[in-house]
């Protein structure tokens, strides 16, 4: 009878040497990017749209919202 692939007892050297692989491909992918901008960009983002929405008029506000509304309702 075939055992089964749950019941399989990993090595603890084996145990080790996957876990520092998974360490190394996750240290891999963060290591493009620079943490300073990151956190300048979220900064950015987190107020972009309050900051746009202060700068248009009460006009420019309605026609946003009219365009918005026809999009998502259709005609």
């Amino acid at each position: 009878m075939p055992k089964r692939s749950s019941n399989k007892k990993q090595d603890i050297n084996q145990l080790a040497s996957s876990i520092v692989e998974q360490t190394i491909k996750e240290s891999e992918k963060d290591a493009g990017k620079n943490p300073h901008a990151v956190a300048l960009g979220r900064m950015g983002g987190l107020k972009g749209g309050k900051a746009r929405s202060e700068k248009l008029t009460p006009e420019q506000r309605t026609e946003i919202a009219k365009k918005a509304a026809q999009k998502r309702w259709g005609k």
